[in-house]
């Protein structure tokens, strides 16, 4: 006779397991309750439901049908050979609790080693000056590194003293950056300079401020050059600022016309061209824009970046632009950005010096040359 037994946590689980198995014709031959499997579950005197079941026997079946609540089973007694003596069950909670014990503190020193041997430790008198480095958007890694090298540089007393740490931070990220400073127009030679970079970035907003400054407060020859014939909206915003700055502006369609743009912008002492944005994937434009600033023999290429793109994005860009052969780097959109710190490992990372810095929209203000200690300041806070 065939016999088989199933167990569950209650009554009508188990009898579920006998309808689902032998059936509904399936004869229940007994029910109790027996202590869970695991030495846990018996410390803790835990019990489940056992159902004997068979098909072989005739008797009238006790599997209720479907949605029929079951009876109650009987306990039955538990097996004497089950109870656990109270000084063994104090001792076996004892040892698994030592042996918890130790695999917890075992778990918590292999996390420290591997997290040290990933990131080195925080100097403890620097630690708040990283939690602020990363509150002004440096990246962890780059952030760790400043006060590593801090530590290395300061005495154990020196690190003590919030204000020397702070300024000693500062002339060393200043140390650190390249700055190029204002365009510079020697006497009786014409300087030619181009702006690039994707769209959005403000080229041509900062073109009409650098043009303003030079024609209105330095009294110098400007005139504009225009290669952004994809977007008629800029161009027209070029006219405009040139008729009310009152400058020449010419407009070239195809790198045949930039000689003769020149040509016919006379004796001015700076050409300021605005170029088209170009995505940094697109490499054909690209290419055509070098093809432009090459006929031109453009002095200066100024790459132009928005300080509101992330850190990521604009090592990316950069690197894409670096066929169009930029030697300068021109921020915009300061103002727009909630912290600047992430622009410290660009600024690392990209092998060009800074010129400009802008954070607005007026023309001829909002906009400054770059300066390394003015700079830092707006990284990282004001200094010691």
């Amino acid at each position: 006779m065939e016999v088989r037994t199933f167990r569950a946590a209650t009554i009508q689980e188990a009898l579920a397991l006998v309808r689902r198995e032998l059936g509904p014709e399936a004869a229940v031959l007994q029910t109790r309750h027996v202590p869970r499997p695991g030495l846990w579950n018996r410390l803790r005197r835990r019990t489940e439901v056992e159902v004997t079941a068979s098909l072989q026997v005739q008797v009238p079946s006790r599997v209720p049908p479907p949605g029929q609540q079951p009876p109650s089973p009987t306990p039955s007694p538990k097996p004497a050979s089950t109870e656990v003596p109270l000084e063994e069950s104090l001792g076996l909670h004892r040892a698994l609790s030592t042996q918890l014990s130790q695999l917890e503190e075992m778990v918590a020193r292999l996390y420290q080693e591997s997290r040290a041997a990933r990131v080195p430790e925080v100097p403890e008198p620097l630690f708040d000056l990283f939690t602020e480095l990363l509150d002004r958007d440096l990246p962890e890694q780059a952030a760790k590194t400043l006060v590593q090298q801090l530590a290395r540089q300061l005495a154990p007393e020196e690190l003590q003293d919030p204000l020397l740490v702070r300024g000693r931070l500062h002339r060393l990220v200043e140390s650190q950056l390249r700055v190029a400073g204002p365009i510079q127009l020697p006497p009786g030679q014409r300087r030619v300079v181009a702006l690039v970079g994707p769209t959005g970035v403000g080229k041509t907003t900062t073109i009409a401020k650098l043009a303003a400054n030079f024609r209105l407060r330095q009294r110098r020859r400007v005139g504009l050059i225009t290669v952004d014939t994809y977007r008629i909206a800029a161009v027209e915003q070029l006219r405009i600022y040139a008729q009310i700055i009152d400058l020449p502006m010419v407009v070239v369609a195809s790198p045949g016309e930039m000689a003769p743009a020149l040509a016919q912008l006379g004796q001015v002492e700076l050409v300021l061209i605005d170029t088209a944005g170009r995505s940094p994937r697109d490499e054909v434009k690209l290419h055509e824009l070098k093809a432009f600033l090459t006929l031109a023999q453009a002095d200066e290429v100024h790459l132009v970046l928005s300080a509101s793109a992330g850190a990521s994005t604009l090592l990316q860009t950069a690197r894409r632009f670096d066929v169009v052969g930029p030697n300068r780097l021109l921020l915009t959109k300061l103002d727009e950005a909630a912290a600047l710190g992430h622009l410290l490992p660009v600024l690392e990372q990209v092998p060009l010096p800074l010129s400009y810095l802008t954070d607005g929209q007026n023309v001829p203000d909002d906009i400054q040359a770059a300066r390394a200690d003015h700079l830092v300041h707006r990284l990282l806070g004001q200094a010691a």
